[in-house]
């Protein structure tokens, strides 16, 4: 295969940029076009009674006789809108987020396309760990941010009352803001493994860095988890700190041992030079 020249290169990446444009494009228009169904069955979801969630707590309380309200509540959500355009820029904004990180996986399909070529078969397995990696671990933080953590929340908050006289009715632009915001840092901060291997990379953490501050970790998870949740309850407060926690093991499991990398690094070597003297051998 002839070598590309510099324009070349500039030419496919022309290309790649029209395609992940034009996918976008299409992604946009569709789930602007599907947005009333969208907003009534996902989007709004977590407002109704009958959302997967509250089934499975209902079903879990009547399983093992638990009376408590938290398995038990019957959630109805009020909704206003308090903003003659929001509506309007509600629907362009949400499909257009939507398409974004619907998008995101062919993207990386098509940064690994237009790279892989430039990259030794070592740097080729690492990049394409990380996106694989990364792409996997967002949509599962983002799952969980949906059917879990955004409900509970929602559901304590939206049901908290400050005083008998005052009813709690719930605006459009408060619950989409909230919404995308605690769905999105969930999917974010499922790219903790991630960001710790490229960290890890670069020398700046270790395992036994992680491993020394493990407890000042659980924390700082704990902390985070409340103020996410900030329910009150401990099974509220397992569903995000349980995973994040777990995401730090993941964390360290990922990342090499110093001693283990120069062995490698040894082991590397010793097969290069084994090869070379068998080739002056032969030759």
């Amino acid at each position: 295969m002839a070598e590309m020249t510099f324009w070349d290169h500039l030419e496919e990446l022309r290309w790649v940029l029209f395609r992940v444009i034009g996918l976008w494009l299409v992604l946009a228009v569709g789930y602007f076009i599907a947005m009333p169904y969208i907003f009534d069955n996902v989007i709004l979801g977590p407002t109704h009674n009958d959302f997967v969630f509250y089934n499975l707590l209902r079903h879990i309380g009547e399983s093992l006789n638990l009376d408590d309200e938290f398995f038990t509540q019957h959630f109805e959500v009020k909704m206003i809108n308090i903003n003659l355009a929001a509506p309007f820029f509600i629907h362009m904004s949400t499909a257009f987020w939507m398409s974004v990180v619907t998008a995101m996986p062919y993207l990386f399909f098509e940064i690994w396309r237009f790279i892989s070529p430039a990259l030794y078969p070592k740097e080729r397995r690492g990049v394409l760990k990380a996106l694989i990696l990364g792409t996997v671990m967002f949509f599962i933080g983002v799952l969980l941010g949906y059917f879990m953590v955004y409900p509970l929340a929602l559901r304590f908050l939206s049901t908290y009352n400050l005083s008998s006289q005052i009813e709690n009715v719930l605006s459009l632009n408060s619950y989409i803001d909230n919404f995308m915001m605690l769905v999105l840092c969930m999917g974010l901060a499922f790219e903790l493994p991630l960001v710790t291997w490229l960290l890890s990379l670069l020398g700046l953490v270790n395992k036994s860095f992680l491993r020394r501050y493990r407890r000042h970790a659980v924390v700082i998870i704990v902390i985070a988890s409340a103020i996410i949740t900030p329910t009150g309850d401990p099974f509220t407060l397992s569903v995000v700190a349980i995973p994040l926690y777990l995401l730090y093991e993941m964390s360290i499991l990922m990342i090499k041992d110093k001693k283990k990398e120069e062995e490698d690094e040894f082991g590397d070597e010793s097969e290069e030079e084994i090869k070379e003297e068998t080739e002056q051998v032969n030759s």
